[in-house]
């Protein structure tokens, strides 16, 4: 109630504050699931600046909701007050997430609000396919504003209209700007030379990325089911393991200190962490989708997956036919894999076209073209 309650309060300044002028040049950024340069909203912004340098730029971070909840009184006036006056007289809204007291606003029919998520595609269900009661009921409110739903193919603006619960006319298939680096050898290069030049010994080595998905049951009782001791036993010392776990996970979770084994958890760039790695270890995570785009090998540490099938999310598709990689259950079984080194490079490849519509890594241009310039 506490949060509705918020929301109401939100939304009751918004409407007093449409009551000024909207100005053209404003754009107000919803940033909440990653205030990054390089996140969803990051990119466009950072380019935006470039070709528009008068433009007003405005932030909502996860930072602003934060202090919120510990009750300072500085993030109260900004909330309630700056933010919603921003919003209320932007021209354009990029969002990265479902900013729910949106459920209770309403804009001018001019205004462009741009959502650009914060995942490339998905395996697992979300939003409107996932959640139930009222957080379902607020976020299909939420998601009404929605002028652009932007995706990266056909197969996904199907999905993804049912998820955010928009009608399929509201979803542009101009591909992800987040991802237009992933086409580019140059920005790889630059990119593997810094990691290179931060961890030199690393050079040469097999890297090894364990990037798990986050479990909604892991907000109360976090875990990481990769067995550390069992995987330094029994792979050779060439192979380096990057592991990068979700925040509620890693802050539970104890580097061993071990050269082999490095935490990269508040690692801000994950594009870099994919340039350097030479095979992906995951799960249900999106982050398939990007790391397809480099045609290498990934891993499937399914070890829950009846369990996250019946009771969690569920899935769009049947999840081992359509994983690009083997799926293994047990630590043990995941060795064996790393050590036998053969993989469906073909797979990979037939995934990666499916789950692009542009390989041209010009989804930024398109993105501003038909949004900005229109």
């Amino acid at each position: 109630m506490k949060k509705k309650i918020g929301y109401w309060i939100y939304a009751i300044f918004f409407y007093f504050f449409r009551l000024f002028p909207r100005k053209k040049n404003k754009v107000f950024c919803v940033m909440t699931h990653d205030g990054s340069p390089g996140s969803s909203v990051g990119v466009v912004v950072e380019a935006l600046k470039k070709q528009f340098p008068k433009y007003q730029y405005i932030y909502m971070k996860k930072s602003d909701r934060e202090g919120v909840k510990k009750h300072v009184i500085k993030s109260f006036f900004g909330f309630f007050l700056a933010k919603p006056y921003h919003m209320a007289t932007a021209s354009y809204v990029l969002l990265d997430n479902v900013f729910l007291p949106m459920a209770y606003l309403k804009f001018h029919k001019d205004v462009k609000v741009i959502q650009l998520w914060h995942g490339t595609g998905t395996i697992k269900k979300f939003g409107q396919d996932a959640n139930a009661g009222e957080v379902k009921r607020l976020e299909f409110l939420a998601n009404q504003s929605i002028t652009h739903l932007i995706v990266n193919s056909e197969y996904t603006k199907k999905q993804y209209a049912q998820a955010f619960g928009v009608d399929l006319s509201k979803v542009f298939v101009l591909g992800l700007p987040r991802t237009d680096e992933m086409f580019s050898e140059e920005i790889k290069n630059r990119k593997q030379n810094e990691f290179y030049a931060e961890y030199p010994d690393l050079k040469g080595k097999r890297i090894v990325l364990y990037a798990p998905t986050f479990r909604d049951q892991e907000v109360d009782a976090p875990k990481m089911e990769l067995d550390i001791q069992y995987l330094r036993e029994h792979t050779d010392e060439q192979t380096i393991f990057l592991i990068k776990l979700h925040p509620f996970v890693a802050k539970n979770y104890k580097t061993d200190d071990s050269e082999r084994f490095i935490n990269v958890s508040d690692y801000q760039d994950i594009n870099t962490l994919l340039f350097v790695s030479d095979i992906l270890i995951t799960d249900y995570s999106s982050i398939i989708f990007e790391y397809s785009v480099l045609e290498r090998p990934m891993i499937f540490f399914a070890y829950d997956l009846e369990c996250f099938s019946k009771n969690g999310r569920g899935f769009y598709e049947e999840y081992l036919s359509y994983v690009p990689g083997p799926v293994v259950y047990s630590n043990k079984e995941l060795v064996q894999k790393l050590n036998e080194n053969t993989f469906d490079y073909e797979k990979v490849i037939e995934f990666k076209k499916g789950s692009f519509a542009y390989l041209d890594g010009k989804s930024l241009e398109r993105l501003i073209s038909q949004v900005f310039k229109a």
